[in-house]
C-alpha cells in the first residue's frame, strides 16, 4: 500500500477520533440522556461512516482516480479502526476514571429508554421483564473489558460497510 494513502488514511482516522471523542465528551458534560437517544447514536454511525468513505475517496484522488479493492478497504479499514479506538479510550476514561458514577446512571437511562421502546411496539410485559433482568445482571456497560468487546463488534460491522463501499468506490486502471 502506497504510503501517501496510508498516511492519509491515519489523518482522517485522527480525525474522526477526534470528532468521535468530542461528541462523547459534549454528550457527558452537557446531558447522559444524549447517550439513550437513537438519534445520537445513529448521527455518530453515519459520521464513521462518512469518514471512512471520504477516506476511501481521497485515497483514489491520490492515486489519480483508481484504486484496487484491497486500497479502497484498506484506506476505510484504517480510518474506521483509529477512529474507534481513540473513542473507545475516551470512553474508557471517563467512565471508569473520571466518574464511574455516570457509567451507572447511563445504564439506567438507557435500560429505561430500552423498556420504553419495548412498550411503544407493544411487547409483552414478560419480555420486558426478562429484557430488564438480564440488562440488570449485566456489569458496567464501560469496563474495559465491555468496551473493548464492543470495539471489536463495532469493527466488524462498520468492515462490512466497508466492504460493500469499496466495491463501489473501486476503480480499476485499464493501462495497469
Amino acid at each position: 500500500m502506497n504510503t501517501t494513502i496510508k498516511s492519509s488514511a491515519i489523518n482522517y482516522g485522527l480525525y474522526l477520533g477526534g470528532l468521535l471523542s468530542i461528541l462523547t465528551i459534549l454528550a457527558y458534560a452537557i446531558n447522559l440522556d444524549l447517550f439513550a437517544n437513537m438519534w445520537f447514536g445513529i448521527s455518530m454511525l453515519i459520521a464513521i461512516i462518512i469518514f471512512g468513505i471520504i477516506s476511501t475517496i481521497k485515497s483514489r484522488n491520490i492515486l489519480n482516480g483508481f484504486i484496487s479493492f484491497k486500497d479502497a478497504f484498506t484506506s476505510y479499514f484504517i480510518t474506521i479502526v483509529i477512529g474507534l479506538l481513540i473513542s473507545s479510550i475516551i470512553s474508557i476514561v471517563i467512565f471508569n476514571f473520571i466518574d464511574p458514577e455516570a457509567a451507572t446512571i447511563l445504564k439506567e437511562k438507557i435500560m429505561d429508554a430500552q423498556v420504553e421502546g419495548m412498550r411503544n411496539w407493544g411487547a409483552p410485559e414478560e419480555a420486558i421483564e426478562k429484557a430488564v433482568e438480564k440488562f440488570e445482571a449485566q456489569d458496567n456497560m464501560y469496563s474495559i473489558g465491555n468496551v473493548l468487546q464492543s470495539l471489536m463488534f463495532q469493527i466488524i460491522g462498520f468492515s462490512v460497510v466497508g466492504l460493500i463501499s469499496s466495491l463501489i468506490l473501486k476503480k480499476e486502471d485499464p493501462n495497469a
